[in-house]
């Protein structure tokens, strides 16, 4: 398993994974001797998995008030017992992150189940979605788009967090819904990107209300059906890079054409954050984020 993860980590990988300058990171290793970086052939700096793990919990201890200077005394062996004892105490949300982190860097499903099912311990699932899970997938896309991770990384991660949302949604499945209004969730075509919508899924089930989850890539036409077969419908979608700016006002006309001026149609997404609300249909609602769904559900 290991052939097939990042061995090693230029000092800006180092920063943007630990959050620590990598100023602050040269001055550890100069005056505290706290890494030492290996060489290329051609004299280049680079960092171990272990590098990397041990400065995620000398970052750890640091925030929690140990200086760098005490933090510098102890041995190799002696900082992860200590950040382990700090942790019976005091859970916190960093120190997940960096596990959730160092699972992705790894392709180890077993920290990453590992580490939810200790925070399932302490938190509600809500909790930690948007707690650990929202933060956490903030951050990966800055590493992918810095290139400190792959992108090979970034879906091992994002489905693992699919994979809880969707048990999670299962189990509301076995209770009857309280409210005779349906969504239809869905996302348009060319448009992969569904972590948000699965969520939203989870949240309409345990708000009382019936789904229908059609998921990646669905043509307008597809629509139609549903439309037919069911009363009182809402649909939602996220559009995050699908449609084109310059495509959505058209994509609201065709949406309207098939299903009528009198279908609402709740959308998300940064694609519609800037559009004018002036030329928007009156059955369309454009929300700013998961939140705003949930206080009009």
């Amino acid at each position: 398993m290991m052939n097939n993860t990042k061995q090693t980590f230029s000092i800006k990988d180092l920063e943007n994974l630990s959050g620590i300058k990598a100023h602050t990171i040269r001055i550890w290793e100069k005056r505290y001797n706290l890494l030492a970086p290996k060489r290329t052939e051609t004299n280049i700096r680079f960092y171990t998995l272990d590098d990397l793990q041990k400065l995620l919990n000398i970052s750890f201890l640091n925030q929690h008030g140990y200086k760098i200077s005490k933090i510098a005394e102890l041995s190799a062996d002696k900082i992860p017992v200590l950040v382990r004892e700090i942790l019976n105490n005091d859970r916190s949300s960093d120190d997940y992150m960096n596990k959730f982190k160092m699972a992705m860097i790894n392709f180890d499903q077993s920290l990453f189940y590992t580490t939810y099912n200790n925070l399932l311990n302490q938190k509600s699932f809500r909790e930690i979605f948007y707690k650990i899970f929202i933060p956490l997938l903030n951050e990966i896309g800055l590493l992918w788009q810095t290139n400190t991770i792959s992108p090979a990384q970034e879906h091992f991660i994002s489905n693992l967090i699919k994979q809880k949302i969707l048990i999670n949604t299962e189990n509301l499945y076995q209770e009857a819904p309280s409210h005779n209004k349906t969504f239809v969730l869905y996302l348009p075509e060319n448009e992969i990107h569904e972590i948000g919508l699965l969520y939203l899924n989870y949240e309409v089930n345990l708000h009382g209300y019936k789904s229908i989850y059609l998921g990646q890539t669905v043509p307008l036409k597809s629509l139609e059906d549903i439309k037919k077969n069911h009363e009182n419908v809402t649909f939602i979608s996220y559009f995050t890079v699908e449609p084109t700016v310059e495509r959505i006002y058209t994509y609201f006309e065709q949406f309207n054409e098939l299903m009528g001026n009198d279908t609402a149609l709740w959308v998300l997404g940064k694609q519609v954050h800037d559009l004018k609300l002036s030329s928007i249909p009156p059955n369309v609602r454009l929300l700013k984020s998961i939140q705003e769904v949930l206080e009009i559900l």
